[in-house]
């Protein structure tokens, strides 16, 4: 409703909407990756894609509610994500009260996902390093659920273990809701979006 196809990058750019995760085909559909998913399902609802190298990223712009959005999924390893994060922010003079990052949460079951206005890392590694390197926790964020680490495992390979068929399934619907939620958030309507989707 509120998304308009817009493909050449541009220096207006008001908002940024981070997706994170671990660049490379040994990655693909981990948990870890959620973010990348998230990313993913806004570029193809937007019929645009994540392809332009910038940032330590592969970025794309668009409009949503009438807002110049940059779009980005850091190249970087994860716990090194606030390099990209900053180096977009830097540029475009972005604060953090604009930049909404998308990330794997274990603390939910999958399908599950959560809005918060800001806050601490929650101890995920990618937005310790947004978080430090950037001197703000002010970022707007959604959590996606990627279930809670069975007892036995490590919680590293949790993280990069890939998700079952269904589990998949169950991601890929909250990454689309995440693109609602995120559509919602950049339109002023944050409290709107937590109200639905929380």
């Amino acid at each position: 409703m509120f998304f308009k196809k817009k493909e050449a990058l541009s220096s207006s750019v008001s908002h940024i909407i981070v997706g994170l995760g671990n660049s490379g085909t040994e990655y693909e559909g981990t948990r870890h990756n959620a973010g990348f998913a998230a990313a993913d399902a806004i570029a193809k609802k937007l019929g645009v894609r994540i392809d332009r190298i910038k940032f330590k990223s592969l970025v794309t712009t668009c409009t949503i509610a009438d807002k110049k959005v940059l779009l980005m999924k850091p190249s970087t390893y994860m716990n090194l994500s606030g390099q990209a994060v900053t180096e977009a922010m830097n540029f475009y003079k972005v604060p953090p009260e604009n930049v909404i990052i998308i990330f794997d949460d274990i603390s939910l079951d999958v399908g599950k996902m959560r809005i918060r206005r800001k806050g601490s890392d929650g101890g995920h590694n990618g937005m310790k390093n947004i978080i430090y390197l950037s001197g703000s926790d002010q970022f707007p964020r959604i959590k996606l659920g990627i279930g809670h680490k069975p007892e036995k495992w490590d919680l590293a390979n949790w993280v990069l273990s890939k998700f079952s068929e269904d589990e998949y399934k169950l991601l890929t619907e909250t990454a689309e809701k995440a693109a609602d939620a995120a559509e919602l958030i950049i339109a002023g309507q944050t409290d709107r979006a937590m109200n639905l989707y929380n």
